[in-house]
């Protein structure tokens, strides 16, 4: 999670909040519910290069590694708080892959 303080957010919240909108409009007009994550993708990519050649104007390699970790983490973080808990629940409603309990049995670990 990017803990940043609050006094550092609060400039930046409503840009997000009217590229979110713009990013919803877009998507829609397309007509199909997944037309977001094309666009999502687009305007991640050209923020994080504009970041980058505006603060440093060249690529360095530890430029390059330290924003692909940002974007890991952003995707770790993202799956842990609300992909994860929605399997479970998907788990719970239908049921789970049989062979995850062999395999986990396997590990030591209960299955579940």
């Amino acid at each position: 999670m990017p803990y940043i303080a609050p006094q550092d957010r609060r400039p930046l919240d409503p840009l997000i909040d009217q590229l979110a909108e713009q990013i919803v409009r877009q998507a829609k007009a397309q007509g199909y519910d997944a037309a977001f994550a094309g666009l999502l993708n687009y305007v991640c990519t050209r923020l994080a290069l504009k970041v980058i050649k505006l603060q440093f104007g060249a690529l360095r390699y530890w430029i390059l590694a330290t924003t692909t970790g940002v974007f890991k983490n952003i995707a770790d973080e993202f799956y842990r708080r609300l992909g994860a808990p929605y399997e479970v629940k998907q788990i719970a409603k239908n049921g789970d892959v049989d062979l995850y309990a062999e395999f986990e049995q396997t590990l030591g670990r209960p299955s579940g």
